[in-house]
C-alpha cells in the first residue's frame, strides 16, 4: 500500500514538473523577440546584422536611443500619441460605463435585442466600416487632424467594454439603487457616486486595455494622418525604413523600447484589477 502511494506521488511529480517544463518552453518562446529587441538596441551597427545573431551584444552602446531619437521628430509624435491615447481613454471609460449602466439596470422590451446586436457589432471586421466611416470624416473636415482618433471613442468605447462592464453592474445587488432612490438621489447620481466606485477593477481593466490599444494603433493613423506634425509613434518609427527596403534595425529598436516601456509599466502596476477585472467577468449573467 504504501509503495502504491509513492508511486502516485512520483507520478504527480513528475507531471507537475513536465508542465512547468513545457511551460517555460512556452514561455521562453514568447519573450523572445522582446530579449532580441532589447539585445540589438544596444548593438553596434556592424552587429545587428550579424548571422547567427548574437543575444549579447560585444560592444555595448547608448547612442542608438539618442541617435534613434533624433532621427525622426520622435518628441511631437510622442506628444501626438499622450493626446491620443488620454482623450481616448477617457472617452472609452466613460461612454463605455455608461451604455453598460443603461443595459445592466434599465430593462424595456427590446433591449435584449439591443445588446445582442451591440455584441453582434464585435463580429463586423474593421475593414468593412472603413470605407463609410473614412468619408464621414472626410465630409466633416477632420483627415489630417487628431479628432477621428479621439472622438469615435466617445461614442460607446466598443461592445467588448460594454459587455464587460454591463457584466461587473449586474454583480452589484439593486438593493443599493433602491436605497440610494429613497434617499433622493436620480439615475445618473446612482451611476456615478455609487456603481462606478464599486466597478473599478473593471474600469481599470477596460482603461488598460484602451491605453494599450490606442498607444499601439498603427491602422488608423496611416489612415486619417498625412502630415509629419500629426503623426504619432507608432507612425514615426516607420522612418527607419527608407525607400529601398532596408532600415536602422538597431535605432528602430531602440525607440521601440522606449515607446513599449511605459504600457508594460502600466500593466504591471494595474495587473491585479487587470486579471480582477476578466476572471470576473462571467459570474452573473
Amino acid at each position: 500500500m504504501e509503495a502504491y502511494y509513492k508511486s502516485k506521488k512520483n507520478s504527480a511529480r513528475i507531471k507537475v514538473s513536465l508542465s512547468y517544463v513545457i511551460l517555460t518552453i512556452i514561455a521562453v518562446i514568447f519573450i523572445f523577440p522582446f530579449i532580441w529587441m532589447l539585445s540589438t538596441a544596444f548593438k553596434i551597427p556592424s552587429e545587428a546584422y550579424t548571422l547567427p545573431p548574437k543575444i549579447i551584444p560585444e560592444t555595448f552602446t547608448w547612442d542608438n536611443f539618442i541617435q534613434g531619437w533624433q532621427y525622426a521628430d520622435f518628441t511631437r509624435y510622442t506628444w501626438n500619441t499622450l493626446i491620443v491615447t488620454g482623450l481616448a481613454t477617457i472617452g472609452t471609460v466613460l461612454s463605455a460605463s455608461f451604455v453598460a449602466y443603461g443595459f445592466a439596470r434599465f430593462k424595456s422590451r427590446y433591449s435584449g435585442l439591443l445588446f445582442t446586436v451591440v455584441l453582434a457589432t464585435m463580429m463586423l471586421p474593421s475593414q468593412v466600416t472603413l470605407v463609410p466611416t473614412y468619408l464621414l470624416f472626410t465630409k466633416l473636415g477632420w483627415l489630417d487632424t487628431l479628432m477621428p482618433l479621439i472622438v469615435p471613442s466617445f461614442f460607446g468605447g466598443g461592445a467588448f467594454n460594454i459587455f464587460l462592464l454591463r457584466q461587473f453592474f449586474k454583480t452589484i445587488p439593486k438593493d443599493l439603487d433602491e436605497a440610494a432612490y429613497i434617499d433622493g438621489a436620480n439615475a445618473f447620481q446612482i451611476y456615478y457616486k455609487i456603481l462606478l466606485p464599486a466597478i473599478k477593477p473593471a474600469l481599470i481593466t477596460v482603461g488598460l486595455m484602451s491605453i494599450t490599444f490606442h498607444w499601439n494603433d498603427y491602422m488608423s493613423p496611416l489612415i486619417y494622418l498625412n502630415s509629419d506634425q500629426n503623426f504619432t509613434l507608432a507612425i514615426g518609427l516607420q522612418f527607419f525604413q527608407n525607400s529601398f527596403g532596408s532600415s536602422q534595425i538597431q535605432m528602430l529598436m531602440a525607440v521601440s523600447l522606449i515607446t513599449v516601456i511605459p504600457v508594460l509599466i502600466l500593466f504591471f502596476i494595474g495587473q491585479r484589477y487587470f486579471i480582477q477585472g476578466i476572471t470576473m467577468t462571467g459570474i452573473k449573467g
